[in-house]
């Protein structure tokens, strides 16, 4: 039987696994995981780090017509953006996509100590402000209330505590929220319905 390698992108533990029994120890009983078997070790290393929406095409449920008639389809051409937090490593990272390709606009991370409202938030200010310096005047989609409110605040309400660690995220943090106070976009930022539309594009698949 030839070899494969089993990538659990949401399961009891994440990562990558050279058997079955291994695998099915992460996925099996676990809410709704996301896993797919690959070939090769290079291929399962690249899903991977590409997240289970490049590979898992969402279940579609029975009241998905009734959703898509109320939401309609995401607006293109449109920024995607989203967050993650590794939970083993506690490392956090965002990135920014083109809705309809998912090519990769901008990525930052990984960032010791993130959360992922903070990494939302970050990637929503990084997609304003490279639209505003190329002129491009396209709707922006997260899936984060939060991140949303946040931007539209202008500032976001983490409680998370200044230390050496996160030093140069919290950084960043106030420079996002000073370049809100400073600047005005015609961008609209639109909710990303994921119970209709499937996992956001630019979703990392770590759920």
């Amino acid at each position: 039987m030839a070899k494969k390698f089993y990538v659990v992108w949401k399961g009891r533990q994440e990562g990558i696994y050279d058997t079955w029994e291994n695998c099915k120890q992460q996925v099996e009983g676990f809410p709704s995981p996301q896993y797919k078997a690959f070939p090769t070790l290079e291929q399962a290393e690249e899903a991977f780090q590409k997240g289970s929406s490049t590979y898992l095409r969402p279940k579609r449920s029975p009241m998905q017509p009734i959703l898509e008639a109320l939401y309609g389809k995401p607006v293109v051409p449109s920024i995607s953006v989203d967050g993650a937090c590794n939970g083993k490593t506690k490392e956090a990272e965002y990135r920014g996509v083109d809705t309809e390709s998912k090519k990769i606009i901008f990525y930052k991370g990984p960032f010791p100590e993130g959360t992922n409202n903070l990494m939302e938030f970050l990637a929503l200010v990084h997609a304003l402000s490279y639209c505003k310096k190329h002129n491009i005047p396209i709707p922006i989609y997260s899936d984060s209330v939060t991140a949303i409110k946040w931007v539209k605040q202008k500032k976001s309400r983490s409680k998370m505590k200044p230390n050496e660690t996160n030093s140069e995220l919290l950084m960043l943090v106030k420079r996002a929220e000073n370049w809100l106070e400073e600047n005005t976009y015609l961008n609209k930022i639109l909710k990303w319905e994921t119970k209709t539309w499937g996992e956001i594009p630019a979703d990392f698949g770590r759920k």
